[in-house]
């Protein structure tokens, strides 16, 4: 007995009653069913999204984090654990719904430039990136980013447009971080011309094949894969109503308004979007929403939907709370959490 639980032989790991993989030691689930090439669906990796629960049937782990602040009562009760903060003590088997989008791309790394940048916002900066070779990627779906004199740093950013077969070029929205290596560069310096590196893709965030209407909740630069997303259901002529809520501060804060109205005008069921702002001025011209986008969720709630969310922690945790507490069932909501390196060292 003594001899299983400290022995450092590796661990059999099963995945859905498939061949067992080998878990080497101090190694997490996820980290062992990413070494051998297993979509296992995961966002944050630090514990704090919940992107990679799977429910334990076999064997027992050693939690490398509390998961009761981020899985529910009864998911605990249930057996569930969040992969990346699990480490097992023995041979150990799982469930998973495993992070299989329609179409499968495989990921590479590939070298490129910025061929153009703009401003979107005060600390939202675009660019377009132009790619040695084309980077297949489902819509949502986010690359690891690095730039000339950076190369050493990696920071993980969403594609801002629906993927396209005939081009090599790439889009991303990157928000300015106080203190942030490469937010910061590309916030304050010229990238037009500097040579990058893009790895890539990457995530589970993506539109689910369904015919219920969903719901969509971008916070910031949560935006940019929520765009991608709805460019790439236009493209596949999907049928479906969609809300988008999108929450910024204030009015100076929102943008790509203009491509929203055109999701609107070409949309072949309802679309109604929603702006809330945080944080306008009682005396500014305003006539929208004020608040939190959690303020106005429960308005059109049937518990029928599927939910899209994009962007800070604390937005994403609050909105999910209030679509559960709605019956909105938790396989149905999707989201990609937006954490910062300081996120991840709190």
């Amino acid at each position: 007995m003594f001899s299983r639980f400290f022995s450092k032989q590796p661990k059999l790991l099963t995945i859905n009653g498939a061949q067992p993989i080998e878990v080497q030691a101090k190694e997490t689930i996820l980290q062992a069913a990413l070494r051998a090439d297993v979509a296992f669906p995961h966002s944050c990796r630090v514990g704090g999204c919940a992107g990679c629960k799977c429910q334990l049937d076999e064997g027992t782990v050693r939690e490398l984090t509390e998961s009761s602040y981020i899985l529910s009562s009864q998911e605990l009760s249930q057996g569930y654990i969040l992969a990346c903060q699990a480490v097992p003590k023995e041979d150990v088997s799982i469930r998973v719904e495993l992070d299989v989008p329609a179409q499968s791309f495989e990921v590479s790394r590939q070298t490129g430039h910025v061929s153009k940048q703009w401003k979107l916002t005060h600390d939202i900066t675009a660019l377009q990136i132009t790619l040695a070779n084309n980077m297949p990627y489902a819509s949502g779906q986010y690359a690891n980013l690095a730039i000339a004199g950076l190369e050493n740093t990696y920071r993980s950013y969403s594609f801002a447009s629906a993927y396209d077969a005939a081009s090599h070029q790439v889009e991303l929205y990157i928000k300015h971080v106080d203190g942030g290596v490469l937010s910061t560069v590309v916030h304050e310096q010229d990238l037009v011309g500097e040579k990058i590196v893009l790895d890539g893709p990457h995530g589970n965030f993506y539109l689910r094949e369904s015919e219920a209407p969903f719901v969509c909740i971008a916070g910031g630069s949560g935006l940019a894969p929520v765009k991608a997303l709805l460019e790439q259901a236009i493209k596949d002529k999907v049928q479906r109503d969609v809300t988008f809520v999108f929450g910024a501060r204030t009015q100076q804060d929102l943008y790509c308004l203009d491509e929203i109205e055109e999701f609107s005008k070409n949309w072949p069921a309802n679309f109604e979007f929603i702006p809330v702002l945080s944080d306008e001025p009682n005396t500014s011209n305003w006539r929208g929403e004020r608040g939190y986008v959690t303020n106005i969720l429960p308005r059109f709630l049937t518990g029928q939907e599927q939910a899209y969310l994009c962007g800070p922690p604390a937005m994403i945790d609050s909105a999910v709370q209030v679509l559960r507490n709605h019956s909105v069932p938790s396989n149905h909501i999707f989201f990609d959490k937006f954490i910062s390196q300081a996120n991840v060292a709190a």
